[in-house]
């Protein structure tokens, strides 16, 4: 169900409504084809994750040994919706107020991210950790479908003429994400056991020594650690897609408002097909084959997304056809979506399976850390190079991204890394 609700706050602020408002209404440099407002919702981005990444790894080593995985996540979810109904109040040229509040809301949304993960495997046996994992993915996906279908038909279009209706998304995400996580913090369990503070001893005392445990911890995990390195390069590619999908789309393919609705549908249906499909494949062939099946896909719906305007005249030339750009984007789309919700639950439920559970919190951390300097190396990157080439040929930086990470998941051992994680629950268990 947390799922369900957070999924409101990444579509209709991150990638659909807010991004697209932020730079094409609130800053809105149009004559320099938008390039100073893609650089600033870049730079906001890349240090709301920074500042995760320098959190999550610390607050997860509290979570684990003050078993305080619910709290944290309470905290981050109200963080969350104080700063999303807040923006509200960014109106054209208060940009720098939408900087700030875009920092804040997605600062707080990416930690809870990697404290809900961090249940994972509390939730089911290893074999199921797929399924369990794809099927959270997909309902985030129906969430999704519902929060911003009503905001799409209700609050219209991301212009200017529209700008007070419109600006009642953050209100209403922060809403949505308020209500419908309810049932996570009535019926979800905290399972750990507090550990006692020792006397003249703080929290982050014990936070530091363990992440410096955990640093050390990770040579006896190696498939952990390469997995990480993986994952910091395809999520970089994904965030670059999160964070620019639709913006690409109004300035490079300038789809209209009834083919960006369409989209936004096509995206989340294959999204949640893609997550729940793949999970259950997962669980038969194994979560690395499907991370890196998924990473192939995400190549070719780059070059895709590139060469659409292109191909576009050609299949018009060729078959006689009037087609436009933003037609052949939405089958586009389709391939966007089954890789976007099938990656990311595979690759949870990777880091799941090398988990051992009484360093859930910590491991989970690290995959936040890893998620999240993804998102500054990718989105920074994204930014400075878009300022120099443009949108269109800079989204060419997400294929060799994706190359990179297939690369280096390929001397990842699944079975090895599970045995790694089995054998330290054992060894835990001996010692209690």
């Amino acid at each position: 169900m947390f799922d369900f609700a957070n999924q409101a706050f990444t579509l209709l602020i991150i990638t659909v409504v807010f991004g697209e408002l932020y730079t094409t209404v609130i800053v809105g440099d149009r004559g320099d084809d938008y390039r100073l407002a893609n650089l600033l919702w870049s730079a906001a981005l890349a240090i709301s994750y920074l500042l995760v990444v320098i959190l999550g790894p610390l607050c997860g080593a509290v979570m684990d040994y003050a078993a305080a995985k619910k709290r944290f996540l309470f905290i981050s979810y109200l963080a969350t919706v104080i700063a999303t109904g807040l923006l509200y109040f960014v109106a054209p040229g208060y940009v720098w107020l939408g900087f700030l509040l875009i920092v804040l809301s997605n600062t707080a949304y990416s930690l809870g991210e990697s404290f809900i993960a961090a249940f994972l495997p509390e939730l089911g046996p290893p074999r199921s950790l797929g399924r369990i994992s794809g099927f959270g993915w997909a309902l985030g996906y129906v969430g999704g479908l519902f929060a911003a279908g009503f905001t799409l038909v209700v609050l219209g279009d991301t212009s200017a003429e529209n700008f007070e209706r419109i600006r009642w998304v953050g209100p209403f995400a922060a809403g949505f994400f308020l209500v419908t996580a309810i049932p996570t913090f009535l019926w979800l369990k905290e399972r750990g056991v507090a550990t006692s503070l020792p006397p003249r001893v703080s929290y982050t005392d014990i936070a530091l020594a363990r992440v410096r445990q955990t640093l050390q911890d990770l040579r006896r995990f190696r498939d952990l650690a390469i997995f990480l390195v993986s994952l910091l390069f395809s999520m970089a590619g994904v965030y670059i897609i999160i964070a620019f999908a639709f913006i690409y789309g109004a300035q490079v393919i300038r789809w209209d408002e009834s083919v960006r609705n369409l989209m936004f549908i096509i995206v989340q249906i294959t999204a949640a097909v893609g997550a729940l499909g793949f999970g259950f494949i997962q669980d038969r062939i194994g979560a690395k084959i499907t991370y890196l099946f998924t990473l192939v896909l995400w190549v070719a719906a780059i070059l895709a997304i590139w060469a659409t305007p292109e191909v576009t005249a050609w299949l018009n030339a060729w078959l006689g056809l009037d087609w436009q750009a933003q037609h052949l984007f939405l089958v586009v789309g389709c391939l966007a979506g089954l890789s976007l919700g099938s990656s990311q639950s595979a690759s949870r439920a990777l880091v799941g399976l090398f988990s051992p559970r009484d360093k859930a919190a910590e491991f989970f951390g690290f995959w936040g850390l890893a998620n999240k300097l993804a998102g500054v190396i990718g989105i920074v990157g994204l930014g400075l190079l878009q300022a120099v080439v443009g949108l269109k040929a800079s989204i060419l930086l997400c294929a060799a991204l994706f190359i990179l990470a297939i690369l280096i998941c390929l001397s990842v051992n699944q079975a090895r890394g599970q045995r790694a994680a089995e054998a330290w629950e054992r060894r835990e268990i001996a010692a209690y």
